[in-house]
């Protein structure tokens, strides 16, 4: 029984075989199909097409497909950022049969397939990838046979004018296209091959009435011709315009020729003469400037333009139109304006503003723009070019700045002269063509900088440059005609005034910009250093917050130099952390919640972000052993606290040893406070004179590769060798400084508020100054002297008493 039922199946599915042979392929298409979501246009029936399968959704459902009956459906998606599921996909798609598949050495598949006849989605079986659904099939609706046979006609004659016209239409399209037998699919063949946007191709595949669909596509073909006929009128014009071109060419060419034979100009020259000659004469020069120029622009009329001098003469030519000969010098400001400006832009700097504002209105009563040269100067990182720009702003005139920082050719400022191929103007005369304006603002950086070799001295050429009698009729080397820059406002800076040359200071207002405590820090960080650095790391303004132990713990462990570059930096080395932390922290790709995202920076969070500290406790300098003294300095990067160490030992020859690079003026403070203290010892008799004769002294002061100068450490050595010589230690949190005589009067110093700043982060709270001092304590803003104990001295034994 069971062979005979075994045999019987077979014989059915024999059958069964031999009827599916025979039937239409259309009659045996399954009710439910495995659906293939594809992007970028439909597929249309009538169609051997490959496909590339990538996705391990779409290969399950290729092989779902294929392991039951090989069809499947193809339909395209709506919108191509979503993920795929039924809900996004069209409701009407196309069936195909897959006929061969091939595995792809990359992991993906080849499959081709022949598409069938369209579809429509009844009811989703599996909604997700991969999707299945029931489907129902459309047939074509057939209407007036003479209209759809007219429709016919007019799609296979207007294409074949598109074919003709169109490179991309090969041969074998035009074949298949008149070989197709059914209305319907000639419709469809001509939808996939015509460049049309998908959601119109997508209209064309859901509509089944036959007539319908020949019409939308005839509308096609009329726009595909509509855009040939304008392609082709564009390449018209293009190659009449090219051959234009040409013909130009060779016209200019030989026009060119029949110039040179009869030593002519050429067109180009003659209409460069024409354009600066209406300039020179709208300029109305008179004198000397009138006679070199019409000079040089009648030379430049009859020269070759193939000569070598003709680049150089039509250059000066430019730069003499170019210059402001005949600007107004006018000046009109207001002076609460310029407050305003100068304090929105600045924090502190108080007596700096004051000094600014005053000088402003004296130059806006007296109504006369000569001599006005401001010196800056101050150490790194103040804000010296930040007030100059400032100042330009207040007095509403152009801003130029050039660095003379390392500068050792005169050229730079006065220019090359003209015989130098590639010679340019000097900085003066190329700023005043840069601003067009005769009366800008002019600054000059690092001046202090500034060197000397064979090529001149740059320092030298400047003094003409701001001398007020001098610069009436300054003469560039390159221009070599006498123009007025007594109408610029030349701002100067610099670190230090010792290496500026004494007549260039003489002819400036010197403004001094000290440094910053850490509570000007800490403001200056909150106005102005945050908010900027936010911005400039991607961040909002307030997206950040700093806590004040925090932005205080920066100043004293990270940043302790005079000025807030340093501060700026660790600043921006926090930021930048955060940023790449939020950024990180997720996916990588969502900014607009990095954005939402409010942070916060406590001093404990600083070891985390900027390390260890630079400076902690242990980098504060103490007295805390006998021979040993903290002195204060003033230097080009700021004030600065030195410790003094002196220690003795037997020698045959006696006397005083000194290390730690100083100069000359140190060493003789040094020899003067060393005869003073051996006096006072022996006067005192803490020594002898034969322990003197039988021990050398030996005074050093770290850090001994930094060059150190000036008068002003001479009490504090004495304080060094008295303390030495008793074996006493002087009081903690104590600093001094003021210059020594022989005879013991200490004598005043400078840069009194540089040293109180540098003492106030050193932990000093007591400082020994000279009493002619005092009165700078006047000027000194109440914030830097606050915590500090002010002891006015006037001979060495006062100092002694003090200190110990």
């Amino acid at each position: 029984m069971a062979k005979k039922k075994n045999a019987n199946n077979s014989e059915k599915k024999t059958a069964e075989a031999e009827t599916a042979q025979i039937l239409p392929i259309e009659q045996i298409l399954p009710p439910s199909l495995n659906l293939l979501a594809i992007q970028g246009r439909p597929i249309f029936p009538g169609i051997f097409s490959p496909l590339q399968i990538s996705g391990e959704d779409d290969q399950k459902a290729v092989e779902d497909a294929m392991k039951a009956d090989g069809f499947i459906g193809i339909v395209l998606v709506k919108d191509d950022k979503q993920k795929n599921s039924i809900k996004n996909l069209c409701s009407v798609g196309t069936a195909a049969r897959i006929i061969k598949k091939i595995n792809l050495p990359d992991g993906g598949v080849n499959v081709f397939i022949s598409t069938i006849k369209r579809f429509k989605i009844r009811s989703a079986l599996h909604e997700k990838a991969p999707m299945a659904a029931m489907v129902d099939y459309l047939d074509d609706e057939e209407d007036d046979t003479f209209q759809v046979k007219a429709l016919t006609r007019a799609l296979i004659s207007e294409m074949k004018e598109i074919s003709e016209n169109n490179p991309m239409f090969s041969e074998e399209m035009r074949l298949n296209m008149v070989n197709i037998d059914h209305p319907g699919k000639i419709a469809d063949f001509i939808a996939s091959i015509l460049n049309i946007e998908k959601n119109d191709q997508q209209k064309i595949l859901e509509t089944v009435n036959v007539r319908q669909r020949m019409e939308q596509v005839l509308v096609f073909i009329k726009k595909e011709q509509e855009l040939l006929r304008i392609q082709k009128k564009i390449q018209r014009e293009i190659n009449e315009r090219v051959e234009k071109n040409q013909r130009n060419y060779f016209l200019r060419e030989e026009l060119k020729s029949i110039q040179e034979e009869l030593g002519t100009d050429a067109e180009g020259t003659a209409t460069d003469y024409k354009k600066f000659k209406e300039k020179i004469e709208e300029l109305k020069f008179e004198g000397e400037i009138k006679e070199s120029v019409e000079s040089e622009l009648s030379k430049f009329q009859v020269m070759d333009p193939n000569s070598p001098e003709y680049i150089g003469t039509r250059n000066f030519l430019e730069l003499v139109c170019a210059l402001p000969w005949k600007d107004a010098a006018h000046e009109d400001y207001d002076l609460n304006k310029a407050k305003k400006i100068l304090d929105g832009d600045h924090y502190g700097l108080d007596d700096v503003k004051k000094r600014i504002v005053e000088f402003l209105a004296v130059r806006k009563l007296k109504k006369d723009n000569k001599g006005s040269i401001l010196l800056l100067v101050g150490p790194p990182g103040v804000g010296k070019t930040s007030v100059g720009k400032s100042i330009a702003r207040a007095m509403n005139k152009p801003f130029y700045r050039f660095s003379v920082g390392g500068m050792r050719d005169e050229a730079e400022i006065k220019g090359h002269r003209r015989t130098y191929i590639g010679a340019m103007p000097g900085k003066i005369i190329q700023g005043l063509k840069i601003a067009k304006s005769r009366a800008p603002v002019f600054l000059i950086d690092e001046v202090d900088k500034m060197g000397q070799d064979s090529r001149g001295d740059p320092a030298s050429a400047l003094l003409e440059a701001l001398d007020p009698e001098q610069n009436v009729s300054f003469r560039d080397n390159y221009l070599d005609l006498p123009f007025d820059i007594s109408d610029v406002f030349f701002i100067l800076t610099a670190n230090t005034l010792d290496t500026i040359p004494e007549p260039l200071v003489d002819r400036a207002e010197i403004i001094q910009i000290p440094g910053y405590i850490d509570q000007e820090k800490l403001e200056i960080a909150r106005h102005y250093l945050i908010p900027k650095n936010l911005v400039k790391n991607g961040l909002k303004k307030g997206q950040v917050k700093y806590t004040s132990a925090a932005l205080c713990r920066i100043a004293e462990e990270y940043a302790r130099e005079s000025g807030v570059r340093d501060y700026e930096k660790a600043l921006d080395k926090i930021n930048r952390k955060l940023v790449t932390e939020l950024l990180t922290a997720g996916d990588g790709s969502d900014a607009q919640s990095v954005a939402d995202k409010k942070l916060s920076i406590d001093a404990p969070d600083l070891d985390k972000y900027l390390g260890k500290p630079v400076f902690d406790e242990s980098s504060i300098k103490r007295a805390s052993k006998p021979g040993t003294a903290i002195g204060l300095a003033w230097t080009s990067m700021g004030g600065d606290t030195l410790l003094l160490e002196a220690v003795s030992f037997p020698s045959k020859s006696g006397g005083l040893t000194l290390t730690g690079k100083m100069g000359d003026v140190m060493k003789e403070s040094a020899q003067i406070a060393f005869n003073w203290a051996r006096r006072h010892a022996i006067s005192n008799g803490m020594k002898d004179a034969k322990w003197f004769d039988e021990n050398t002294v030996h005074l050093h002061i770290p850090e001994g590769a930094t060059p150190k100068d000036g008068p002003s450490a001479g009490i504090t050595m004495a304080a060094t060798f008295v303390s030495l010589f008793t074996g006493k230690t002087l009081k903690p949190n104590l600093a001094m400084t003021g210059e020594l005589s022989l005879t013991g009067q200490v004598l005043p110093i400078g840069g009194l508020r540089e040293k109180s700043v540098a003492a106030k982060r050193n932990k000093i709270k007591t400082i020994l100054i000279p009493k002619q001092n005092a009165r700078d304590l006047d000027e000194m803003p109440a914030r830097v002297k606050a915590g500090i104990k002010f002891v006015p001295v006037t001979d060495v034994s006062e100092v002694i008493k003090a200190a110990f």
